[in-house]
């Protein structure tokens, strides 16, 4: 039985937090405020975390765990582009169409942002 070195058990998660870390770095660069940053990488990965684990949680009942996992998550891109198209026509009554754009365009990142992060989620796995 071989001992798998550190690098060779744990080389995505490297990967991905070097990745993470030169974002920061580069935001950092370009003066963007330092609380800010910080704020958003915690309350993200808090957020991140915790709807993980008990998703994964509701998801180990067995038959019907990932069912109920789907039921859940999938609404939740329903509600976020239905926010948009509400905060968009809220935008477009008043003249704003320029905010109008930049919130649709926020909204499609957000949800591209989240479906990345369920892919990679799951091509990288924690073991």
């Amino acid at each position: 039985m071989k001992i798998k070195s550190f690098f060779t058990s744990h080389g995505k998660q490297i990967v991905i937090l070097i990745t993470i870390t030169i974002i920061v770095l580069i935001a950092l660069k370009y003066e963007i405020d330092t609380k800010v940053v910080v704020f958003g990488t915690v309350i993200l990965g808090v957020f991140t975390q915790a709807f993980a684990g008990v998703a994964a949680l509701i998801a180990t009942l067995p038959l019907i765990g990932p069912l109920i996992v789907k039921i859940f998550t999938i609404p939740i891109f329903w509600v976020l582009n239905s926010m948009g198209y509400f905060v968009g026509a809220v935008a477009v009554k008043k003249g704003y169409g320029s905010e109008f754009t930049k919130s649709r365009v926020l909204t499609f990142v957000l949800l591209v942002g989240i479906i990345l992060g369920y892919i990679i989620g799951h091509l990288v796995p924690l073991r």
